[in-house]
């Protein structure tokens, strides 16, 4: 017989899903948070943003050699992130470098990947 993942009898903690909507209410930004998520959700985006928790600073053009894009198209992907406040860039003569914005989207990146591992590891 298969299992099933869902409650067999309805209940509801009042208590604990009034406090959770009220914090969803009280200025939480999840759809800023979402947008972050589906930037991410971009597999060239992801091996743009993982790369640069590898390097510190990469320029457009190693960025579009290392994931096989064009410079356009690494351009493109960066400047999005950039958008979202992932990324930030400064220019050096014609060179553009990328970096990630700060520490706590280095961690986002890495604990996802080791999630990822950890879970590739279980099956």
């Amino acid at each position: 017989m298969k299992e099933r993942d869902v409650c067999e009898t309805p209940c509801v903690d009042n208590e604990k899903t009034i406090r959770v909507k009220q914090q969803l209410e009280n200025g939480h930004k999840i759809p800023d948070v979402t947008k972050l998520f589906k930037a991410l959700s971009d597999e060239t985006r992801m091996k743009i943003a993982y790369s640069l928790t590898l390097e510190n600073e990469l320029c457009v053009c190693d960025v579009a050699n290392i994931v096989g894009a064009t410079t356009a198209t690494a351009s493109h992907h960066l400047r999005h992130l950039k958008n979202l406040g992932l990324a930030k860039y400064r220019k050096e003569g014609k060179l553009v470098y990328y970096s990630l914005d700060d520490d706590h989207v280095k961690q986002l990146i890495h604990i996802a990947v080791a999630h990822q591992e950890e879970v590739a590891g279980r099956e």
